[in-house]
């Protein structure tokens, strides 16, 4: 079975810019490691795209937003990665999950989401103790607009509190990290192919 993955590059950086992103490298990863599951990935830079603020599905002239959601509607595993700024998700991600809202009221004549049939997992970088918070935060996001969440489905890495080494820096990747990657594709590749063979069932008629 083939299984299709998008992921959601928080990063506050652009492409334009000539700093290398943490988040970026922990995102391909996981894309490789996903590949030994038979699941391709494709990654956004939200940073390089104009997402209008707002909480429908087309804020109008100028919004990359709805090619965006396409990409997430037609994936079967939606993967959102992000630093840790300030204790929390970037503000970029903040907006994306704020622009998945509208999912609350896309639905089929069952009541069922325009998500119900997808999977969600988290990865985060960040230089400072958070991650457990972010991806409370980032779980609860997806799984109110729809999102159904795998077991072990998020795999960070933190560096030194204070300190100035960032996950794009490390020369090896520590087998904790190594760990929780294997876990979240192997997982998430699952239950992907489960919610693809059998969907929740909606209301009743």
């Amino acid at each position: 079975m083939t299984l299709r993955a998008f992921a959601f590059n928080s990063t506050l950086k652009s492409s334009a810019s000539s700093e290398p992103s943490s988040t970026g490298r922990l995102l391909q990863l996981i894309a490789e490691e996903f590949k030994k599951h038979g699941v391709e990935m494709e990654i956004v830079r939200l940073a390089d795209h104009d997402i209008k603020p707002g909480v429908t599905s087309d804020e109008g002239e100028g919004d990359a937003w709805p090619k965006i959601r396409e990409k997430v509607l037609e994936a079967d595993i939606l993967l959102i990665g992000t630093p840790i700024w300030l204790g929390q998700p970037s503000s970029i991600c903040k907006r994306a999950l704020e622009r998945m809202d509208a999912f609350l009221e896309e639905t089929d004549d069952r009541g069922r989401m325009v998500s119900y049939d997808k999977v969600a997992a988290v990865a985060i970088v960040g230089n400072e103790d958070g991650a457990h918070h972010v991806s409370a935060e980032v779980f609860q996001a997806v799984n109110d607009v729809g999102f159904t969440i795998p077991a072990n489905a998020v795999a960070y890495w933190v560096g030194e509190a204070m300190g100035s080494t960032n996950f794009i820096d490390l020369e090896e990747i520590p087998e904790e990290v190594e760990t929780m990657i294997a876990m979240l594709a192997r997982n998430t590749a699952h239950l992907a192919g489960v919610m693809k063979q059998s969907q929740y069932p909606g209301e009743e008629e």
